[in-house]
């Protein structure tokens, strides 16, 4: 009798334990529903040029503007281009409250310490993956870092994909708005598709643009069609590739895209 009321002691426990773990995952989800935003994003940093008054660089950076926050998704290969851009475009480094970086390569990542110079006072949501000595580096200069593994929210609206990829590791942000979710990556190392199909799954909601490196550089006209066709097939409303997407794939999604296409570049601000 006593094996018996310890078994139903027992099993009660992990039933209840995994309500509460449940709950949590859909007051996540929840959140990132109930939280619409409306975003300014503005590309600072990108091999491919909007306006001409910023300089270019091999890499990529763009600011997040929310009612309460400001956002640096990745930092750009280095920082007298990154903090150069920012002066011409009137964005304050103080102003920065949160960055995010992609992955560990240098063309996102160079532009950080410069800038944490003129800001320490900003928490960085970096992969896990991201080396110590990295980590170390970061935090001496007084940022507060949350190493990312899994989906994390990241603001009001806005969460990280989580660590994806094999051999490189990749996070990319999503936003929740009325229009649908934005998707930004850096370098979709881990598939281009793959982010947007874990965004969806995330979330449960419809993708109104993905915006950042596609990775495509020397692909193959049949796999960017082929990946074009899966993003039809996603339901992606609008895209505005750049940086390591390359110029054959971004030409390919401009004509199937149409008005729907949105040309990026250093410079490129887009209101929604």
């Amino acid at each position: 009798m006593k094996q018996i009321l310890v078994i139903i002691v027992v099993l009660s426990i992990l039933l209840f334990g995994f309500r509460i773990y449940k709950q949590k995952n859909i007051s996540e989800v929840d959140k990132m529903k109930i939280n619409k935003i409306s975003p300014t994003i503005i590309t600072i940093y990108d091999n491919y040029q909007h306006n001409t008054e910023l300089d270019t660089g091999w890499g990529f950076s763009c600011l997040i503007k929310t009612d309460n926050k400001n956002i640096l998704f990745d930092t750009g290969a280095d920082s007298p281009t990154l903090l150069s851009n920012m002066k011409k475009l009137e964005i304050e480094p103080k102003d920065i409250d949160i960055i995010v970086l992609s992955h560990i390569h240098g063309d996102h990542t160079g532009g950080l310490f410069g800038l944490l110079q003129k800001n320490p006072n900003v928490t960085v949501y970096l992969p896990e993956s991201f080396p110590n000595d990295f980590k170390t580096k970061t935090t001496s200069y007084g940022a507060n870092i949350i190493e990312v593994k899994d989906s994390i929210k990241i603001s009001d609206g806005i969460c990280s994909t989580g660590e994806l990829g094999i051999w490189i590791k990749e996070q990319s942000l999503i936003m929740n708005t009325e229009n649908g979710l934005i998707i930004i990556t850096g370098c979709a190392h881990p598939g281009i598709v793959n982010i947007v199909k874990k965004s969806k799954e995330i979330t449960n909601e419809n993708i109104y643009l993905v915006l950042g490196g596609f990775h495509l550089g020397g692909a193959s006209d049949s796999k960017i069609n082929s990946i074009i066709k899966n993003f039809r097939k996603l339901g992606v409303k609008k895209v505005a590739p750049c940086h390591c997407t390359g110029d054959i794939a971004i030409q390919l999604f401009e004509q199937e895209y149409k008005d729907d296409f949105i040309k990026n570049g250093v410079g490129k601000i887009i209101k929604i």
